[in-house]
């Protein structure tokens, strides 16, 4: 069964990959439904490229050098989004330093390293350990003022 590319956030560290691996699932008339990959990377130029051409459904900047960015990053998704988990070009997950892996894996639970093989793509999941922590999109941590704002309306109906 093929993987399927659904509420995922694609880190684009390299534009002609990220290119090319949105359209080999949603470009027409390949797409069978509408795009609901997020992007999110420092060329907004190349991302709302990607947007105009329907091959993502959002973009945000993130400097992933930067650990005020990628908070608020996942602040927005968080708020916006229902992201099922985090994909990464192989090359550039496997050539990051720890740092940059820290903030890779503080991003989501659910990671995958993302391949181009003969014949399409091959995922396979991050196998280091996730961190759980202010830069994370899916956790308690990420919520904002209006998550605060409907859980005291919730609690006090």
């Amino acid at each position: 069964m093929p993987f399927e590319v659904k509420n995922y956030l694609l880190i684009d560290n390299d534009s002609e990959f990220s290119r090319q691996f949105t359209e080999s699932y949603f470009a027409k008339p390949n797409a069978k439904v509408p795009s609901t990959l997020v992007i999110a990377g420092a060329n907004t130029r190349h991302l709302v490229k990607l947007m105009f051409d329907e091959l993502i459904k959002d973009y945000c900047y993130c400097d992933f050098n930067n650990e005020i960015s990628v908070s608020e990053l996942a602040s927005y998704l968080h708020e916006h989004h229902d992201i099922a988990g985090v994909l990464f070009n192989q090359t550039d997950y496997l050539l990051a330093d720890e740092k940059q892996r820290f903030i890779f894996n503080s991003l989501h639970s659910i990671r995958f390293l993302v391949s181009e093989k003969e014949g399409g793509y091959h995922f396979e999941p991050v196998t280091d350990e996730a961190q759980n922590n202010h830069l994370s999109c899916q956790t308690e941590i990420a919520e904002t003022p209006q998550d605060l704002a409907k859980l005291y309306e919730k609690l006090n109906n």
